[in-house]
Order: structure tokens, then sequence, then C-alpha cells
């Protein structure tokens, strides 16, 4: 393991009952159960924030498409009034 920083830390009777309970059950020591829930707890935080940046990447690009189409769809309808117009040359 790394270089380790020994902290002290709070907590409440209640949770600090239930940990016990846990750490006697996987026959683990308080520092181990601590270190992993920590661990846990920061790799869940980056995957919401991965999530809601992709979330906001979509919405992003959406938008731009949205645009993008429009304009196409305006260049598309202009090349049908002109062929059209063309065809009504031609009758």
């Amino acid at each position: 393991m790394a270089e380790s920083k020994r902290i002290m830390i709070s907590l409440p009777n209640s949770l600090l009952q239930e940990v016990d309970h846990l750490v006697e059950m996987e026959k683990r020591n308080r520092s181990e159960f601590i270190r992993e829930a920590m661990k846990l707890y920061i790799r869940e935080r980056r995957k919401i924030q991965i999530r809601e940046n992709m979330k906001k990447g979509y919405r992003e690009m959406g938008a731009m498409n949205l645009a993008l189409s429009e304009v196409g769809l305006d260049l598309d309808m202009n090349a049908l009034k002109r062929y059209e117009e063309k065809l009504a040359e031609c009758e």
C-alpha cells in the first residue's frame, strides 16, 4: 500500500455500530472498511460526473444536429424549388 496518513473522524454511534457489524462479518478492520468505502464513493462520483458530462454533450450535439438538419432541409427545399421551376420551363 502507498504511504498512509492517520486521520481522526467522528461517526454517530449508530453508524459505527453498523460498520463494526460489517467489519466483523467480513473479517476486516475499520481502516480497510473505510478505505474501501471511500474508494467506492469516489468511483461512483466519477461515474456520475461522466454520465452528466455525456448528457450535456448529447444535448449540445442534439441542438447542433437539429440546426444543421434545418439548414440542410432549407437547402434541399431550395434545390427542389429550382428543379420544379426548370421542369415548369420545359412544359
